[in-house]
């Protein structure tokens, strides 16, 4: 039967990812979120593994974890909001005025791809550390007589990076979002008297808006729970939430606690991502 025949066809082509998503993806959540049950790490997993909310109790009894994941929300919004705003000209630059010019242009985006991300962030502690670029050059143009610390082992250090780090990455969906606007619109607009001002503000931006918030978004999730980034050039006081989660599935070796921190920051970044979702669709009705 044709329809049987389809059906099967869909499901070979749908198995293997779903199984893939299962297995390193839903899996490994479900046992964080056990994990975060558990009393301790003595004994086997599933054995000896008896409930508790004690690690949630101890989490919600500790307010600096909360002052910290909110910092670290902060954070991310700021490196998000910011890399979206510095992406977007660049991706409308490729798209409306680079031409035959845009291939090149792109390549060069992709270039940072091809250095480690490591490499990227510890370029960044030779620009801002005490003897780095950014002191160097302002004590030779004399304003300033030492080094300033700000720039290194700082959340202002944590956060430039994540910007340079990020906004290479985030101007790509920008562009895909670019490319799909009909440019028939446009020549209507321009048809009916818009000015390039106008054409932009009440055609290109407001066609463009969802890919905008789908890339702040695509930034803001791995931000938040960020911890290589401030532990290179944030320093103890750079320090994001991720670190305290880090910490304590390594030094501390407290993987249940560590499993509780994750999970809450997992369900409020969740929480921020759906109702991201739920404005830009009214939003959406609204225009």
């Amino acid at each position: 039967m044709p329809g049987a025949e389809s059906r099967r066809r869909l499901w070979a082509l749908i198995a293997p990812p779903a199984f893939w998503l299962c297995a390193f993806l839903v899996v490994p959540l479900l046992l964080l979120s056990a994990y975060s049950f558990r009393a301790g790490m003595s004994g086997a997993f599933f054995r000896d593994w008896v409930p508790t909310l004690e690690n949630y109790r101890i989490l919600f009894a500790t307010p600096s974890f909360f002052e910290l994941l909110a910092v670290s929300v902060g954070i991310a919004l700021v490196v998000a909001l910011t890399a979206t705003a510095l992406a977007y000209p660049v991706a409308y630059y490729v798209v409306f005025r680079a031409r035959a010019r845009a291939g090149v242009f792109i390549v060069l985006l992709l270039i940072p791809f091809w250095i480690s991300y490591l490499l990227r962030v510890m370029a960044w502690k030779l620009i801002l550390g005490s003897s780095g670029v950014v002191n160097a050059l302002f004590m030779s143009l004399g304003l300033i007589q030492e080094p300033i610390s700000i720039f290194f082992y700082s959340r202002v250090a944590v956060v430039v990076t994540l910007i340079y780090v990020w906004t290479p990455f985030v101007t790509l969906p920008i562009l895909a979002t670019l490319y799909r606007i009909d440019r028939s619109v446009l020549e209507a607009a321009a048809s009916l008297g818009a000015t390039p001002a106008q054409r932009f503000w009440r055609v290109t931006f407001p066609l463009s808006r969802p890919g905008l918030i789908a890339a702040a978004v695509m930034v803001f999730i791995p931000t938040v729970g960020e911890y290589v980034t401030p532990l290179l050039v944030g320093g103890s006081t750079g320090a994001m939430y991720g670190n305290i989660i880090q910490d304590f599935f390594g030094r501390s070796a407290n993987w249940p606690l560590g499993a509780a921190l994750a999970v809450v920051m997992l369900a409020g970044t969740l929480l921020l991502v759906v109702a991201t979702s739920r404005v830009s669709r009214v939003e959406q009705y609204i225009g």
